[in-house]
């Protein structure tokens, strides 16, 4: 055939269809294909970790504006801290749904790792588990996360935002205490607490409530990642 000439409709009918289930993939071949899986993936880890920061950099920068804005002038009410705390929540919610899917991507990532380039560093191509791309195959198809919804508000509370809640209750003790004057007695406590129609017990019920319920999500277990026939413990 002319190189420089297209084929023809029937000479492209005439060509045996590409079959890649029977054509055997030669030893560089599938190295090529691992290098660039692995390429992928750990860009998209890569990403979500990048994610995950910037949801921690939003909660920061919140708080850091809550606290200049209610300690700016007295007549600010304690409550913008408290309504503070809910706001970060949602800060909270967005970076536990972002860890979900990091993770999605970590473990895939270790896996290829630990069975693939982990052997070659060894020198000892022998994989640790031995259906390592079945199981890669498999989360291909059916990708799903592998940690829980309140498994990952706990990891992301313990690792990040038990400081900013800390801040942010500590900051809101400090401010009814001195604000809009420094109380010398619990009545007058009392006083800086209630607003208007709001009983004085309100926002201390509130804080109690709140501070529970951080407590509960930090210090009880919860189902941890499904990590069966998986090697690829890593969290971001």
């Amino acid at each position: 055939m002319d190189a420089d000439r297209l084929p023809s409709a029937s000479e492209v009918e005439d060509e045996p269809p590409v079959d890649y289930e029977s054509t055997p993939l030669s030893r560089a071949e599938y190295i090529a294909a691992i290098v660039h899986l692995y390429r992928g993936e750990l860009y998209r880890a890569n990403s979500w970790r990048i994610r995950l920061d910037n949801t921690t950099n939003w909660a920061v920068i919140t708080t850091a504006g809550l606290l200049s804005f209610s300690f700016g002038d007295t007549a600010h009410s304690h409550w913008i801290l408290l309504v503070g705390t809910a706001l970060i929540c949602i800060f909270w919610g967005f970076e536990a749904r972002r860890f979900r899917f990091a993770d999605v991507w970590y473990v895939r990532v270790r896996k290829i790792e630990e069975n693939f380039y982990g052997p070659i560093l060894r020198r000892d191509p022998v994989s640790p588990e031995e259906r390592w791309g079945s199981l890669i195959a498999d989360d291909l198809f059916f990708p799903r996360f592998k940690i829980g919804r309140l498994y990952a508000l706990k990891h992301r509370l313990r690792h990040n935002y038990w400081a900013i809640y800390l801040v942010l209750l500590f900051s809101w003790s400090v401010k009814v205490i001195v604000h809009p004057d420094t109380a010398q007695s619990w009545s007058e406590v009392r006083d800086h607490l209630g607003n208007g129609l709001i009983p004085w017990w309100a926002p201390l019920t509130y804080v109690g409530v709140f501070v529970i319920f951080l407590l509960t999500i930090a210090l009880f277990s919860f189902a941890e990642p499904d990590r069966e026939h998986e090697h690829g413990n890593v969290s971001p």
